[in-house]
């Protein structure tokens, strides 16, 4: 059975989506980063995919239960997002002298009356929100193109901001619909997305079922040459006016004089045009072009096409204002979005969270090498080094599930415990103690402190692979998320 899922269900979703970010009973969302060990084509052997790719070109993440817990794994960090980080979002499309771009129509993909032949862009798209109808100007203007003078390029930008359509020298018709403001300048604008929101004023303005443009389909042929007034807009609105003029027997321009209200259909047929004085016209057709539903400007979100969400988090230094949980030793290569995690057995509500284990060692010989293999003799514990701090003596480390990284040579994972003496490959050994205490905002219990957010809890939304981006204490790395729904 032939059906569809429209646009309004995507953009449905995407509201949904950005609501959990604000409303009071919503969901809590954290941005996570890890992956410190480079990405191997080695095989393992181990319950790890054998193939990730290089740190150059690394792997897709495959969506399968084994892709809800590895990202736990090597889990360095996590911040939460708060509703200011989120937008909604659309491509970013900027104006670009002589390009000719494609009009507003409300029946993109509709057979052609008469034909087989759907109604398609003049890119060649058949659906509106794959059209190239809207810009970003240089003033960080945004703009929806109404009409395009006939399929010629576009040689003069918008730059005005009134309610009312605009008409350049070039002969386009333009629908101002917002202004990026600063902060979303600094926040949600990528070299391919750009935040979409409603100008209240524009939106005000707006007029259900106002006709503003009227195409000609077919010029017709033999009418009596002039501007012939005063033509109705036929349909279910009301007051709809347009004059057509003829020259040399043919249709070749219509122009709305009154936009009329509450259209979702109208017509102006070749009898019409006849009537008004152009005589012995025939085969003359028009078609009228239907605003959104509440006119244009009304909902900018619903008429460009918001039905991606940007998520804007940055990550300052080791953020120190926040327990400074984001270690900035080692370099990440997976970031992930985890929906309602838990810390402690409770819902997850600090700004940041710790991923790593640590343990609190005395005795130190030597020192501990960043990535490299930790052991336990006692327990046949395997680990891998995130970071040594060496005025705390605090060893960071993960335990994954790759064999010298966080399972022992019979496959299995053991936890680090007791007072036996931690090994590292690069030298450095040395004794948990057995006290309980706080040390640089890490709580341990008989030396050991778990991670600051529980493993496999809540649920893994989005992972994305990368190659390695290394950090520093001065550094802050922004991260946008575009999802598209």
């Amino acid at each position: 059975m032939p059906a569809i899922i429209t646009d309004r269900f995507r953009i449905h979703n995407s509201e949904q989506f950005q609501e959990a970010f604000s409303e009071s009973s919503g969901n809590t969302m954290y941005l996570g980063i890890g992956r410190p060990q480079a990405f191997s084509t080695a095989t393992r052997g181990d319950a790890r995919t054998n193939n990730e790719g290089t740190d150059t070109a690394p792997l897709t993440p495959t969506d399968n239960r084994n892709a809800q817990s590895f990202p736990f794994d090597d889990l360095l960090a996590a911040k939460r997002i708060t509703s200011s980080d989120v937008t909604f979002a659309v491509p970013r499309r900027n104006w670009i002298t002589g390009t000719t771009y494609d009009i507003y129509r409300h029946d993109y993909g509709e057979r052609i009356t008469g034909t087989t032949t759907a109604q398609t862009s003049n890119s060649g798209v058949s659906t509106l929100h794959d059209a190239n109808f809207f810009v970003l100007t240089t003033a960080r203007n945004v703009y929806k193109c109404l009409d395009n003078d006939g399929n010629t390029a576009s040689t003069v930008e918008p730059t005005t901001t009134p309610t009312t359509v605009i008409e350049t020298s070039d002969g386009y018709k333009w629908k101002y619909m917002y202004t990026l403001s600063a902060s979303e300048q600094a926040n949600f604008l990528s070299t391919d997305f750009m935040a979409v929101a409603t100008n209240s004023t524009v939106s005000s303005a707006a007029v259900d079922g106002a006709i503003d443009v009227i195409k000609i389909k077919t010029a017709g042929s033999g009418g009596t040459n002039g501007t012939h007034t005063n033509i109705d807009i036929r349909g279910d609105g009301t007051g709809g006016k347009c004059s057509v003029t003829v020259a040399g027997g043919l249709v070749t321009a219509v122009t709305v004089t009154t936009a009329g209200t509450g259209y979702t259909f109208g017509t102006v047929s070749n009898a019409q045009i006849v009537s008004a004085g152009a005589t012995s016209l025939s085969g003359a057709e028009l078609d009228v072009i239907i605003p959104p539903k509440g006119g244009h400007g009304k909902n900018a979100v619903e008429e460009l096409g918001g039905f991606f969400v940007m998520l804007n988090t940055s990550l300052e230094g080791t953020e120190s204002g926040n327990s400074g949980d984001v270690t900035v030793a080692n370099d990440f290569r997976k970031i992930s979005l985890i929906r309602d995690p838990l810390a402690a057995g409770s819902a997850a509500t600090a700004t940041t969270l710790r991923g790593t284990k640590a343990i609190n060692i005395t005795g130190v010989s030597n020192t501990f090498v960043v990535d490299e293999k930790i052991t336990q003799a006692s327990t046949g514990a395997v680990g891998k080094v995130v970071e040594w701090d060496t005025v705390n003596n605090i060893l960071y480390y993960i335990q994954t599930r790759h064999t010298n990284e966080g399972i022992d040579t019979n496959g299995n994972q053991t936890a680090f415990s007791g007072t036996n003496v931690v090994s590292g490959a690069g030298g450095g050994s040395g004794t948990p103690t057995t006290s309980t205490s706080t040390i640089d905002n890490v709580s341990f219990t008989s030396g050991y402190s778990s991670s600051e957010i529980d493993a496999d809890s809540g649920d893994i939304l989005y992972i994305e692979n990368r190659a390695p981006i290394t950090r520093a204490a001065d550094q802050t790395e922004n991260i946008k998320l575009v999802i598209e729904f």
